[in-house]
């Protein structure tokens, strides 16, 4: 037993890699709202105008955007399933240790979106993950009818709100230019400055949680939780047949929803976000199952093992990736917010997410759990936190 009353277990190399890949997406897209003020007001920065920087977007807009936080919600609802087993073989109390990691993580994700960057999943993972609870005993069929049932719903309400909705008069050009403008003044300005863009944002950023993420990240959350209980990503060989045939299906259905989405000018059109809100869990799939079969490839294993560290100190790394983005963009640090090119975030973002892995690899090397992992880890079991070297769990 460990100190924390879990049975030891190992960890599933496969999801710790999968994860640190969700990182490298969900940084490429959150970067632009820390570089820009522009992005939180859907409309392009007119400073960068260029066929380059439209092509940039159109390909994060189609492969990127909406894709990454649904599979790293995916994979959350994968270990919440594990973490529920490992304490059931333990006989360990599962519920309220779950409710203080919720709560925890839910504290951290606040405290992560007023102080470092505009938006956070970890506080919609806090809130979720207690319907998830309330859920963990349904039937495997039972929690994906809810899952299809949430697209469905979806499906009926922004198809309808498209069609027979004039949603431009919700939209004014010349205002939300305005408004950009003004925020990204204000990102380059002081921390408090920082901080009052964040909370100006919030409104907005709740909006869209209870409209689409967080329904879609309830959905990616069931479904994990499913793959949890049959182990689909243990003992993988990559040789899978299913995994083939999720990229052949995945890969064309989920560019062309993406591409829609981009063509028509990303978030400002209700029916081209439905087109990637249908196809994006398609396209996540895709990626999954390109990704196990290059990990067990002779070329990609290294790859594998280069992303598992930064996966399995994904909080931290996460947290650590708005660290660098406020210090990197915003008046607290080298103040480069509104002078950076779409090209230029994306080779910054493969940046820092590269420091991470190489970072990631020499702390684990002293150390089981990663900085925030530690604390959230003290706060779930009820003990002070701990670092130190010894049996993990997922």
């Amino acid at each position: 037993m460990t100190t924390s009353g879990l049975a030891p277990r190992l960890r599933i190399h496969d999801v710790d890699a999968l994860r640190g890949f969700a990182l490298l997406g969900i940084l490429l897209v959150n970067i632009t709202f820390a570089a820009s003020g522009y992005p939180i007001h859907v409309i392009e920065d007119p400073s960068y105008d260029s066929g380059l920087d439209h092509v940039v977007r159109w390909l994060s807009s189609t492969f990127v955007d909406m894709k990454f936080y649904l599979l790293f919600s995916f994979l959350f609802g994968y270990s919440f399933q594990l973490q529920l087993e490992a304490a059931q073989r333990a006989g360990a109390a599962f519920k309220p240790r779950m409710l203080r990691r919720l709560g925890g993580l839910f504290v951290i994700g606040w405290l992560h979106m007023v102080f470092l960057i505009t938006g956070d999943i970890l506080t919609v993972y806090a809130l979720i993950g207690l319907i998830l609870l309330a859920m963990h005993k349904v039937k495997d069929k039972t929690a994906l009818y809810v899952a299809l049932g949430i697209y469905v719903w979806l499906l009926f309400a922004m198809g309808s709100t498209g069609l027979f909705m004039d949603t431009s008069a919700m939209f004014d050009p010349a205002a939300s230019l305005v408004a950009a403008q003004e925020t990204t003044a204000n990102l380059g300005g002081s921390f408090g400055d920082v901080i009052g863009e964040h909370l100006k944002a919030l409104p907005l950023y709740g909006l869209s949680q209870v409209t689409l993420q967080g329904p879609t990240t309830l959905a990616a959350l069931l479904i994990g939780m499913v793959a949890g209980r049959r182990r689909l990503l243990s003992n993988v060989t990559g040789q899978e047949p299913v995994l083939r045939k999720i990229q052949l299906i995945g890969f064309p259905v989920g560019i062309l929803g993406g591409a829609i989405y981009a063509s028509s000018g990303g978030n400002g059109d209700v029916l081209g976000v439905l087109a990637s809100v249908m196809t994006a869990p398609l396209l996540a799939a895709a990626y999954v199952a390109t990704m196990l079969r290059f990990f067990h490839s002779d070329r990609g294993t290294s790859l594998g093992k280069a992303l598992a560290p930064a996966g399995r100190m994904a909080l931290s790394n996460y947290i650590g990736q708005s660290v660098a983005t406020l210090l990197i963009f915003t008046g607290v640090g080298f103040g480069l917010v509104g002078q950076v090119s779409p090209l230029e975030m994306v080779v910054i973002a493969f940046a820092i997410f590269g420091a991470q892995m190489v970072l990631s690899r020499i702390w684990l090397n002293q150390y089981t759990y990663g900085p925030v992992e530690g604390v959230l880890r003290g706060i779930t079991n009820g003990t002070r936190p701990t670092w130190r070297k010894g049996v993990t769990t997922s």
